[in-house]
C-alpha cells in the first residue's frame, strides 16, 4: 500500500501531440486579470505554458457554510486551519479496534496530502455563493432512484444494523433485499453492496478513477505536466495513487468529434485567445461521472501563465440536465522543478501486482535520489506545503 502511495507521488512522461478548436466562456477572462509581464514564449512564438504543475495549497471546492459570506480568509483563520492540519499529521484516528469498521479503514494520515490552506474560502468563484448550483428536477429524480437502490443493496448488512451514516435513510432487514437482482438504475460508478460482475463495483475499484475536470484529490496530490509542439498540446495528469492518465488538446481547428464517439475524458479543442489556452471539452462517456454529470458534461478551460513559476487556470462547468445553471471554478498553480520532480504513471491496483517487481528498487531508488537522474527525488505532496516554513 506505500509502494501504491509513492507510485501516485511520482511522474514519467512521454510527450506525444495532436492537434483542435474552440470556444469562449460567460466569466472574466483570466488574462485580464494577471499581471503585466513579460510574456514567455516557445520558439515558434506560442505562450509557453510548459512544467509541471500543482496546486501548492489547499481550497474546499464549495465554501463550508461557516465562511458563508467571505470570499477569502482572514490571515488569523488561515492560521487556525494550518495548525488543525498539522496537529492531524500525528494522529492516528482509528474505530474501536476489531471491529469491521476498523479493520475496513485502509488509511490514516501518512497516506493523505496536507497542505497548507489557500486564501480563497471555495475552489468555486461564479456563482457568487462559492457552492455549486441546485440539481434540476430530472437530476434528483436519478439521484433518488441509485440511492434508494444502494440502501436496498444495504439492507442486510451490518452498516444499517448498526445504524451507520451509509445507512441514512435505510433500515435494517435481516433478509436480502428483493430488489438483489435488479439492474442499477444507471451505469455503476460508486461503490454499492453488490459484486457479482466487475461492472457492479465503484470506477475506483476498477482503477477508473481521474478524469476531467481535476481538481486533485487528498490521497496523492495532484500535478499535471504540460508539453507544447507546434500545432498540439498534451497534458500528462498524476492523481490518487498512481491514476496517471493523458489528453491530448485538438489545436487545427477543427470541431468536435460526431456526438456518436464518446471518450473517457472527453473531446478537447483548443485555441488561443492571446495568452491564455482556452479549451472546449465535450463527448464525454455516459460511464463517466463528475457530481451527477456524465455523457452532457461541457468544459470550457482557461489557461493563463501569469509569471515564471505560476500559473492561473479556470473552467466553466455546465450541464443544463443536471444543474440549473453553470458554474466556474479557479486554481492557481506552481510550477514544479523539472530537475527534482519525477512523475510515474504506473496505474497500480492493490490486487495487480504487475509492476511489484519494479518498485522496490526503482522507486525506492528516486526517494533515495540514486536513481538514474541522482537529482532527481520523488517528490512527495503529503508534506511539502508544510517543509519550507518560508513559502506564504
Amino acid at each position: 500500500m506505500r509502494d501504491s502511495l509513492l507510485g501516485s507521488i511520482m511522474t514519467v512522461a512521454i510527450a506525444t501531440a495532436a492537434v483542435g478548436v474552440i470556444i469562449s466562456v460567460s466569466v472574466a477572462p483570466i488574462s485580464a486579470q494577471a499581471p503585466a509581464a513579460a510574456v514567455l514564449k516557445t520558439p515558434w512564438g506560442e505562450p509557453d505554458l510548459q512544467g509541471i504543475w500543482t496546486d501548492e495549497t489547499e481550497t474546499p471546492l464549495q465554501r463550508p457554510a461557516k465562511y458563508a459570506n467571505q470570499e477569502f480568509f482572514t490571515e488569523a483563520q488561515r492560521a487556525e486551519l494550518n495548525k488543525a492540519r498539522l496537529d492531524m499529521l500525528s494522529r492516528d484516528r482509528r474505530s474501536e479496534r476489531g471491529t469491521e469498521a476498523d479493520v475496513s479503514g485502509a488509511y490514516n494520515t501518512e497516506f493523505l496530502s496536507v497542505k497548507r490552506v489557500g486564501a480563497r474560502t471555495s475552489l468555486i468563484v461564479a456563482p457568487a455563493t462559492g457552492r455549486i448550483p441546485s440539481l434540476t428536477p430530472a437530476a434528483q429524480k436519478i439521484g433518488a432512484a441509485e440511492r434508494d437502490f444502494r440502501l436496498a443493496m444495504l439492507q442486510s448488512t451490518e452498516t444499517c444494523k448498526n445504524k451507520e451514516p451509509a445507512c441514512s435513510g435505510g433500515k435494517y432487514d435481516p433478509k436480502p433485499s428483493p430488489r438483489r437482482a435488479e439492474p442499477a438504475p444507471r451505469y455503476v460508478t460508486g461503490r454499492f453492496n453488490r459484486h457479482d460482475g466487475p461492472e457492479d463495483v465503484s470506477l475506483a475499484e476498477r482503477c477508473l478513477t481521474g478524469g476531467l475536470p481535476e481538481f486533485g484529490t487528498n490521497f496523492g496530490g495532484s500535478f499535471r505536466r504540460i508539453v507544447q509542439t507546434p500545432g498540439g498540446i498534451s497534458m500528462f495528469y498524476d492523481v490518487g495513487q498512481g491514476q496517471g492518465w493523458q489528453r491530448n488538446i485538438v489545436m487545427n481547428g477543427s470541431p468536435h468529434l460526431p456526438s456518436n464517439i464518446r471518450q473517457w475524458w472527453g473531446d478537447s479543442r483548443g485555441h488561443w485567445e492571446g495568452n491564455t489556452l482556452v479549451v472546449d471539452v465535450t463527448n464525454f462517456s455516459p460511464k463517466t461521472d463528475f457530481q451527477g454529470s456524465r455523457e452532457n458534461l461541457h468544459l470550457v478551460e482557461r489557461w493563463t501563465r501569469t509569471g515564471p513559476d505560476t500559473l492561473a487556470y479556470q473552467v466553466t462547468i455546465e450541464d443544463p440536465a443536471v444543474w440549473v445553471q453553470s458554474w466556474t471554478v479557479r486554481q492557481e498553480f506552481n510550477r514544479q522543478s523539472d530537475g527534482t520532480t519525477v512523475l510515474c504513471f504506473l496505474a497500480v491496483c492493490y490486487r495487480n501486482g504487475s509492476s511489484s517487481n519494479m518498485k522496490p528498487s526503482f522507486m525506492a531508488s528516486l526517494v533515495a535520489g540514486s536513481g538514474p537522474r541522482p537529482s532527481a527525488k520523488a517528490r512527495s505532496s503529503t508534506r511539502a506545503a508544510f517543509i519550507n516554513p518560508a513559502k506564504p
